[in-house]
């Protein structure tokens, strides 16, 4: 049956596509050059002393771009501040991107080998983001508006299953082909069975970076594709379309893999920028105010660009009295700027802040 974008799309192909659809000199170019990025990054994450100071800013903004791209929209400093205040005044819109952050953390924390990644984790993860209590979808799906469809997913049941099953087993198994390949092709399946009746391109933007980890090509959830995707998306589409309606696999695969290698360069130099960032607070605070240093300290400030006594309190770096003394004293110092929000008093760590906005 030739493809009807207003008819379910039953005979979505299993993977993967025969070799001499993707097998091109362009490819393994790409490859090359995406593989090399993410090799750099990989490599510079062990020189820092606590390279999971990295995963609550990054993962954050991962967050807060794949949630862009459902047209789910909140600032960084909305999104910061909700993360870090006990404040039950949030906005829904940031609720949902704080949800998405839970979720990808809450995956990779069960990612203890490749066979982690499963069915399961990916209901969980889409019952995380989406804060539904459901699993595989039961019911047909659309994708557009009643007026203008321009994508009807397979029959939910054993039609869907079968393709899901397909899904897994490519994952899985299939390891003559290249993952960071093999990873294209994944995501544009995954979106094309819809396997969930809302937070598919969330759940599946998901699911790359955590296939990344289980192949070791990563070892930690801090490269955010949405970024590259949000900036080039109306390619993305098209590129999905392409594939479906033409079987053009081989420009999706360049695009996706452009998007690994532009990503890893980005996430390598914020990274960078992060770390030298820390460094600077603390040779400064060593320097001008010796008596509140621990490494703790100014670590804890670098986990996310809001922070207040609770933290501190939290972590055991100091009492209540003396948490409020170092960060004031931090202040002081030029490294926070304290904001009252509701009752609380949060601490904004302004050069964290502006290395996480600025697009370079």
């Amino acid at each position: 049956m030739s493809f009807n974008k207003e008819q379910p799309y039953n005979d979505l192909p299993l993977l993967l596509p025969d070799n001499n659809i993707w097998e091109t000199m362009a490819i393994y170019k790409k490859l090359a050059e995406a593989r090399a990025a993410l090799a750099e990054l990989k490599g510079r994450l062990p020189v820092i002393p606590n390279p999971l100071m990295l995963i609550n800013t990054l993962v954050l903004q991962e967050a807060k771009d794949s949630s862009t791209i459902e047209n789910i929209f909140t600032t960084n400093d909305e999104l910061y501040k909700a993360f870090s205040s006990s404040s039950p005044n949030v906005n829904p819109s940031t609720k949902e991107v704080l949800r998405y952050r839970e979720a990808l953390w809450s995956a990779f924390a069960k990612l203890k080998s490749p066979t982690s990644y499963s069915v399961g984790l990916a209901v969980e993860i889409f019952k995380t983001i989406t804060g539904k209590d459901e699993g595989i979808r039961t019911v047909q799906v659309y994708i557009g508006s009643s007026n203008s469809v321009v994508y009807t997913p397979p029959e939910h049941g054993n039609i869907l299953m079968n393709k899901l099953n397909n899904w897994f087993d490519t994952a899985l198994n299939n390891n003559s082909i290249d993952p960071l390949i093999k990873m294209a092709m994944l995501h544009y399946q995954f979106e094309a069975i819809h396997p969930f009746t809302d937070g598919n391109g969330r759940t599946g933007r998901i699911l790359n970076v955590l296939f990344l980890c289980s192949q070791k090509l990563i070892d930690l959830p801090v490269i955010y594709l949405s970024k590259y995707i949000l900036e080039n998306k109306n390619n993305y589409y098209r590129l999905l379309r392409e594939v479906t309606e033409n079987g053009l696999w081989k420009d999706w695969i360049i695009y996706m893999l452009d998007a690994v290698k532009h990503t890893a360069e980005f996430t390598l130099d914020k990274v960078n920028q992060i770390y030298n960032s820390y460094l600077a607070a603390i040779e400064k605070v060593k320097t001008e105010a010796p008596e509140i240093y621990t490494h703790e300290l100014i670590e804890v400030i670098y986990n996310q660009p809001y922070c207040k006594i609770a933290i501190l309190e939290e972590k055991k770096i100091a009492s209540r009295n003396t948490a409020s003394k170092y960060l004031r004293k931090l202040e002081e110092l030029g490294i926070l700027v304290s904001e009252q929000v509701g009752r609380e008093t949060l601490y904004k760590n302004l050069a964290l802040l502006k290395i996480l906005s600025s697009e370079s």
